[in-house]
């Protein structure tokens, strides 16, 4: 059993405060689902059915302008799946209410990162879709808010002695063609693209993170009121030096509900042609010498 790094029920109640505020973060969190969706242009397939978790009410109208005919939105929060304006669903991304084969495109834009089951909940995902289903999903990456959590550490380190866990951690790329591939999908593919952002000051960084709802919702956070001091002095540290940079590294992934028509690698061994024949070269066996090329006089 995974262990449990999130308060999934704390992170719900603050979705829930976030969304009549969240279309302020419309500059932020559209160009992320931008870049994000881009990877449907590298497709000929056409999809009819999309479920979209956590878009914050961007999703959903970008997959209808791109001619989806039926988008459901999820989220933890009802308040939040409702801002898309379309159909609608209240439900936990580590127990999807869905029955298998119930879409054929499932994006999730920058929401999956407080999962404590990912594992878990990508294969839920992947029974979702149907066969030759496409999955896409964005994360934020390793390095996320990194200035924050070195000024929050350094801050309550001097004030206290000691840090607590102020930023939640994020996922490494390394780790993610492989989770997709343990889930079972077909054609995994991962990798890394940054949206660059700046702030003028930390306060609008932090106003940001709030009307998102990604306020700190680790279980080993501290529980106890912080010291007064501790964030006037974390704030002056990252304010040394404004603009803010803020650049949101963004994990991408891609992934196939498996399907007969789909390409596979070759078997070893049934190749019915030797590379030595393309190449207009001399084969020659493992364990033998190959002469070496007599030197030409100048």
């Amino acid at each position: 059993m995974n262990a449990l790094i999130f308060d999934r029920d704390l992170l719900r109640r603050r979705r829930d405060r976030a969304a009549s505020r969240v279309a302020a973060l419309a500059e932020v969190l559209a160009p992320a689902a931008e870049a994000l969706l881009d990877r449907l242009d590298d497709t000929t397939r056409r999809f009819s059915s999309a479920l979209e978790i956590g878009g914050r009410g961007v999703v959903a109208p970008m997959l209808l302008a791109r001619g989806v005919a039926r988008v459901v939105s999820l989220d933890l929060s009802a308040a939040m799946a409702g801002r898309a304006g379309g159909l609608a669903v209240a439900g936990d991304e580590e127990m999807l209410p869905l029955a298998p084969e119930s879409f054929d495109l499932v994006v999730a834009s920058l929401s999956l990162h407080m999962v404590n089951d990912l594992p878990g909940a990508l294969i839920q995902i992947r029974r979702a879709l149907r066969p030759d289903g496409l999955f896409l999903a964005s994360l934020p990456g390793l390095g996320a808010l990194q200035n924050l959590r070195e000024a929050l550490v350094a801050a309550e380190s001097t004030l206290r002695g000691g840090a607590s866990p102020r930023v939640s951690p994020f996922p490494e790329l390394r780790d993610m063609a492989a989770l997709l591939q343990r889930a079972g999908f077909a054609l995994p593919v991962a990798d890394a693209q940054e949206l660059p952002l700046a702030y003028r000051s930390a306060m609008g960084l932090i106003a940001d993170l709030r009307a998102a709802g990604e306020q700190n919702t680790v279980l080993a956070r501290d529980g106890r009121t912080p010291p007064r001091a501790l964030f006037p002095l974390a704030f002056a540290a990252l304010e040394e030096r404004l603009p803010i940079p803020a650049t949101l590294p963004m994990l991408m992934l891609t992934g196939w509900a498996p399907h007969d028509s789909q390409s596979r690698p070759a078997r070893p061994g049934s190749a019915n042609a030797r590379l030595a024949d393309a190449l207009g070269s001399q084969e020659h066996s493992a364990g033998e010498a190959v002469p070496l090329p007599v030197p030409r006089k100048r």
